[in-house]
């Protein structure tokens, strides 16, 4: 939609109100799986606007229902986790024209611009005359969080879900299609002993580096781009111990499902062939991302082209969508339409010396602003 001047003059009578905001909630450490303070932050900062009805559910999502529920649903998110584990006051420096914290883009800044948009609608009393909105600061997208956030909503609302937009990362790329993963953690034992006294005795360093030198071997299926990796390993005693035990973090991914599903028989096919040789062998799933279901390609081909417009319109560029691992995973593999964007530029994400440009947080807004108050459809205040 065309943002009208009347709408302009109020993000532009609101950038420092904005800002003043990204600083604060930059600094509030949030880890997935432990996200309550900002959730806590986010859902009393709403209801100070004037928004009713916000709510936090029970997987510390933030949702700020926009007219009834009841029937077809808009969903715009954007997640409240960081990668970071700190849970004192994250860093924050401000200069050369940049805010440097670590999560100030990855994704607190698409935070602040979806707030400031629910913002203009508490206050201006603003609700769709067919169908509702759901404005969710959601938890639980990075890493282990297991996209827990974006599964609730799913669960709770999916059958009337019709489009799907998550703010997440830059403005110069977009995701329309899901790349999904499997992560596992490997665990081998053995009987170990004296590294003197028990030489000979099976080592679980040793087949645990046997497992991985065995996992590297595989070419990955051909078809969409298929990836794997092993992240952590630790285990043993001491220099002088044979290791009873040891263990490994290890992921796939794939961009298609039935590449996924052979990586998945590979490793069960290698932890068979390590537990055949007698020695221990667990595996635990802790984290599963699904690749895209059966989208319709026009529906999903419309709010990419909106995406594109909004993005030319305020950054005055043009973007490139790629398939990703994001909260739009979960509607994607329901079949309902859904893509990713981001309302800033910036660079350094998922590093503690992370930044955000700060002239481009006032177009980014403009491109939240243009995308949630365009979703609202004909619209009329509250009475």
């Amino acid at each position: 939609m065309s943002l009208s001047p009347s709408i302009l003059e109020y993000i532009e009578q609101h950038r420092q109100e904005a800002l003043d905001l990204l600083l604060n909630l930059a600094r509030i450490p949030a880890p997935s799986n432990h996200e309550e303070r900002r959730a806590a932050f986010c859902k009393l900062w709403l209801e100070k606007q004037g928004a009713q009805g916000v709510y936090i559910d029970e997987a510390l999502n933030v949702i700020y229902p926009v007219g009834g529920t009841d029937g077809p649903l808009t969903v715009f998110m954007a997640h409240s986790d960081v990668v970071f584990p700190d849970t004192e006051a994250l860093p924050l420096v401000v200069e050369g024209g940049r805010i440097q914290c670590p999560g100030v883009g990855d994704d607190t800044a698409n935070v602040v611009a979806l707030l400031m948009a629910a913002k203009y609608i508490a206050e201006h009393r603003l609700c769709p005359q067919e169908g509702g909105l759901l404005l969710v600061i959601n938890s639980g997208e990075e890493g282990l969080g297991n996209l827990r956030g974006s599964r609730r909503i799913m669960d709770t609302f999916g059958d009337r879900v019709r489009a799907f937009f998550s703010f997440d990362g830059t403005c110069s790329g977009g995701v329309n299609a899901a790349v999904g993963s499997r992560r596992y953690r490997v665990e081998i034992t053995t009987e170990g002993g004296h590294s003197y006294a028990k030489f000979g005795n099976r080592n679980a360093i040793a087949y645990l580096a046997s497992l991985i030198d065995t996992l590297y071997t595989m070419k990955v299926p051909e078809g969409g781009r298929t990836t794997y990796n092993v992240g952590t390993i630790s285990g043993g005693t001491s220099v002088n111990t044979i290791a009873q035990q040891a263990e490994m973090l290890y992921e796939f991914r794939s961009d298609d499902r039935d590449s996924l599903a052979i990586m998945e028989r590979h490793l069960h096919a290698a932890l068979d062939f390590y537990r055949a040789k007698g020695v221990g062998v667990t595996a635990e799933l802790i984290g599963d991302r699904p690749c895209s279901g059966d989208v319709d390609p026009a529906a999903e081909q419309a709010l990419m082209d909106r995406a594109a417009a909004a993005v030319r319109e305020h950054f005055g560029a043009e973007i490139t969508f790629s398939p990703g691992s994001t909260d739009c995973n979960v509607p994607l593999s329901l079949g309902i339409p859904a893509v990713c964007i981001g309302c800033y530029e910036g660079g350094g994400a998922h590093t503690r010396e992370e930044y955000v440009e700060i002239d481009s947080l006032l177009p980014g807004l403009r491109l939240a602003f243009d995308l949630v108050l365009g979703s609202l459809g004909p619209a009329e205040p509250r009475k």
